[in-house]
């Protein structure tokens, strides 16, 4: 994150490799966890590709049937739906965004994920 604070592209690059690296690493093993998927999908600047890591980090997060995970990375990937121009699919992703909040205390998001869903319905 302080590498793109400072805007250091080649800080950014290295950071950013060294976490897909970690991610794959661990993948299907016990250190596999949907934040380290969710982060990366933070950070990917393609957006269409970091939809595709948000699906890959909530497919984690229902594997281990994490409320908390399932609802922010719902509210994220449809977030980024929306700005890709697929209203339809931003519907769906905070829909069961949605249903996963009601499990949660986070009521910030709660509220993050109410707000955009009735301004798209």
């Amino acid at each position: 994150m302080a590498a793109a604070d400072r805007d250091n592209q080649k800080e950014f690059d290295r950071y950013f490799a060294e976490l897909k690296a970690i991610c794959v690493a661990n993948e299907n093993t016990p250190k596999d966890h949907p934040e380290q998927w969710e982060t990366l999908a933070d950070f990917t600047e393609d957006l269409a590709e970091a939809v595709v890591g948000y699906q890959k980090a909530l497919e984690k997060a229902q594997a281990i049937n994490s409320k908390d995970h399932m609802s922010s990375i719902g509210f994220s990937m449809g977030s980024l739906q929306l700005q890709l121009g697929d209203k339809e699919a931003a519907i769906q992703s905070l829909k069961a965004a949605k249903v996963s909040a009601s499990k949660i205390q986070d009521k910030e998001l709660k509220s993050e994920i109410d707000a955009l869903l009735i301004r798209l319905l």
